[in-house]
């Protein structure tokens, strides 16, 4: 199973990356590929800017990583109750690909943390009702408040026992998704 992990932050310490790392260590038998929103990095999206120069290859290369994936981790970080203006502009741009749903149908987990208590719930709920129009295929959800209370960074691991049981349930339950698709 080909897994992408995809953290929705251009920041070297983002806390989305080492939760969906740690996410994606969960899926035994599994090549997983990191996704770095810095190697993504285009021109903030312009209608002009499209119509003069095309969409930047960088949109297309993330368009094949997603389709060459059997399934997304995605942990988006919130800024403001929404997007990271990183993520949004790779979206942004990947949306422009013509006849191409963003994500493609490819199942996902869709994921957030934030040092608050909401555990960037607004960006979940913000994406949960955007991604399907694009492609997305969300089989479930899961948020992680007050991340530096519940997640041990010397471990990149969760250290909240229920929150940890609760993502290993998802992940499972995606996990025999993917297994039952394979067939």
């Amino acid at each position: 199973m080909k897994i992408l992990a995809v953290a929705g932050s251009n920041s070297e310490t983002s806390i989305n990356k080492l939760l969906v790392s740690y996410a994606s260590s969960l899926i035994e038998n599994a090549e997983v590929e990191i996704v770095d929103m810095n190697d993504f990095e285009m021109p903030i999206y312009k209608h002009q800017r499209e119509a003069e120069s095309g969409v930047p290859q960088q949109a297309h290369d993330f368009a094949a990583k997603i389709d060459g994936a059997d399934l997304l981790l995605i942990s988006l970080s919130e800024h403001n109750g929404t997007y990271s203006t990183a993520f949004k502009n790779v979206f942004d741009w990947t949306s422009r690909i013509k006849d191409r749903a963003v994500w493609n149908q490819v199942p996902m987990l869709l994921m957030a943390t934030a040092p608050g208590g909401r555990g960037g719930l607004g960006v979940l709920e913000a994406a949960e009702k955007r991604f399907p129009l694009h492609g997305g295929n969300i089989v479930d959800t899961f948020t992680l408040p007050f991340f530096n209370d519940n997640f041990d960074k010397e471990a990149k691991k969760i250290s909240n026992e229920e929150k940890n049981s609760e993502l290993k349930e998802k992940i499972q339950k995606i996990s025999a998704i993917e297994s039952i698709l394979e067939k």
